[in-house]
């Protein structure tokens, strides 16, 4: 999974990349600090089941802190995007290519109004502008790798397969490509759509295959309330997450240290050596901007991984009983799949080769067999009986 962060310049993508991932970018208050992409790892979290069957879980492709389980998901940070990019200008192309494998995305706009479109200092800029423009970006590009196949296409009778192998690579599938045809109303075989046909096409595909959330960056402003507010006016509040990157970078690097230490009800307490009056007191601003605001960070990924892109967790064993691999490893390991999914699909996911020679499955919970096809549930520990050896 890799969940790419977009934006305008300087509304603080690289500062929200560093936050999620505690990675060490380029971090500046002018345009195009970031040239070359940023590639780092963020946790979606869940309650473990290990939280609530008082078992000592033993995380192996992820982490287990106190009950709860972090599950790496891969994180991309790119170019600041400017209008005409896929004209080329800033840093044009490039920037949308850095994106092609990109599941889902994070759009960061300035909810104080302070930056313009270009990354410039400013005052009331409308915030929404950034993210029509990055949509406007997208499908221009978009549209524009259509056309360069539109003759090829317009000779093949089946369009979804067509434009499947033409778009191979922007992981697209041909599901996708179906369902944008039948939403946008185009045709469906020989296509030779016009440019008004591509736009709608092309809108209606990246919403199936990249779509986005918002983040209303720099809350911390007096005057981001407003600006976020029309934005959750404008995208729905499910889609825009209030978020102060500077803070919550603050704040992870703060524990990465051992000076703060989280409790619950996202407060933390002050630990190890003993801090200065000025870090005292800024301590204790973002310990109230957090408890007013939440860990949004956090928030993002899991709206991002569970809310937009619909995935469960499951947890394969080899021992129903012991809830362990061969090993011996108490859960060991936190499985994503898209919701709907089936034994088979996590077979198919541990190894090819234990999927091909599947033969059934255990819900280790309940201890019955089922079938290849049982679609799982979120949290489910699943066996996975297969003739081959893993």
């Amino acid at each position: 999974m890799l969940i790419g962060i977009v934006g305008a310049p300087n509304k603080g993508k690289s500062t929200l990349f560093s936050a999620l991932t505690l990675n060490d970018v380029a971090i500046a208050d002018y345009p195009f600090t970031t040239i070359d992409p940023n590639l780092g790892i963020a946790h979606a979290t869940t309650e473990c089941p290990c939280a609530r069957m008082q078992k000592r879980c033993n995380a192996r492709n992820s982490l287990c802190a106190n009950g709860t389980r972090k599950i790496p998901v891969n994180v991309i940070d790119v170019a600041g995007l400017v209008e005409g990019a896929h004209l080329g200008k800033g840093m044009g192309n490039r920037f949308l290519n850095d994106l092609s494998a990109s599941d889902a995305l994070i759009i960061v706009a300035d909810a104080s109004g302070k930056t313009d479109s270009t990354g410039l200092r400013t005052s009331g800029y409308d915030a929404a502008q950034d993210i029509a423009m990055v949509e406007n970006e997208l499908c221009e590009w978009l549209s524009s790798i259509i056309r360069r196949h539109m003759e090829t296409l317009s000779r093949s009778a089946d369009a979804a397969k067509a434009l499947h192998e033409a778009l191979a690579g922007l992981k697209v599938s041909e599901a996708q490509i179906g369902a944008a045809i039948a939403a946008s109303g185009t045709s469906a075989s020989k296509i030779k759509w016009n440019d008004g046909e591509i736009a709608a096409f092309a809108r209606a595909l990246l919403g199936l295959a990249k779509p986005y959330l918002v983040a209303a960056n720099k809350m911390d402003s007096k005057e981001a309330g407003p600006i976020a507010a029309r934005l959750e006016a404008l995208y729905g509040k499910e889609r825009v997450v209030r978020i102060s990157a500077a803070i919550e970078l603050a704040l992870a690097k703060a524990e990465s240290k051992g000076r703060i230490r989280w409790t619950s009800d996202n407060r933390f307490e002050i630990a190890g050596e003993k801090l200065s009056e000025e870090q005292a007191k800024a301590l204790e601003y973002m310990r109230n901007f957090i408890g007013a605001n939440g860990r949004a960070a956090t928030k993002l990924i899991n709206r991002t991984v569970f809310g937009l892109l619909d995935n469960i967790v499951v947890y394969p064993v080899e021992d129903e009983n012991s809830y362990a691999d061969s090993s011996g490893n108490v859960l060991p390991d936190a499985i994503l799949l898209k919701r709907g999914s089936t034994a088979r699909d996590l077979a198919m996911k541990i190894h090819t080769q234990i999927g091909e020679g599947m033969l059934y499955a255990i819900d280790a919970r309940k201890k019955i067999r089922i079938a290849k096809e049982h679609k799982l549930g979120d949290g489910d520990i699943i066996r996975i009986v297969s003739s081959a050896k893993r």
